[in-house]
């Protein structure tokens, strides 16, 4: 296993699903999964799961689901596995089409290894301990060799540097270093 790939799992496999609720059913749906999600805690890998309900009143009849893996292996076999293909039975009479899956690569999936994410100052620190020192390196490393190219280009390609080293390598990395701290109460 590379480096790249031993830090991403560090991280943890974040998710984000979509579920679009019939009309009349939201309370059905609702019931449906939460003893949805209170089984599929046990599930090896699963590290967690957030329900996002749709705003009562608003006439809006979506769900937003956030699930938390120990790696994408472990999302592939949830998905796969036969307690997922029963609640997808169980509830297809409920919703409009297939949810929408969509996996967390920002920054927004290095966040979510507790149970609450941490304060949005704790937050802003591990940023700025990761993008100062990538962003000093990369401008010292490219820069020099980028000095015929026009400073937009030069920043372009200093900032894509940046955001691929800080995506695999550098903030998995930190927030799983940091960890105790940042779901510390």
């Amino acid at each position: 296993m590379s480096a790249a790939t031993k830090a991403m799992d560090q991280g943890g496999y974040h998710c984000a699903i979509t579920v679009k609720v019939k009309e009349g059913k939201v309370a059905e749906l609702d019931e449906a999964l939460v003893q949805f999600i209170r089984r599929s805690l046990n599930f090896p890998g699963t590290t967690g799961v957030h329900l996002i309900r749709p705003v009562p009143g608003s006439g809006d009849h979506e769900y937003g689901i956030l699930r938390s893996f120990q790696s994408e292996e472990h999302s592939r076999k949830f998905y796969a596995s036969e307690l997922f293909q029963q609640y997808k039975a169980e509830t297809e009479h409920l919703v409009e089409g297939e949810a929408v899956t969509r996996p967390l690569h920002g920054l927004e999936a290095f966040f979510r290894g507790g149970n609450n994410p941490p304060p949005r100052w704790k937050m802003a620190i591990v940023t700025w301990l990761a993008v100062f020192p990538v962003v000093v390196l990369w401008s010292r490393l490219a820069g020099p060799y980028l000095t015929m190219l026009h400073p937009l280009v030069v920043t372009g390609v200093v900032v894509s540097l940046v955001v691929i080293t800080l995506a695999w390598l550098v903030m998995p990395w930190l927030t799983n270093l940091l960890s105790p701290w940042l779901n510390k109460n």
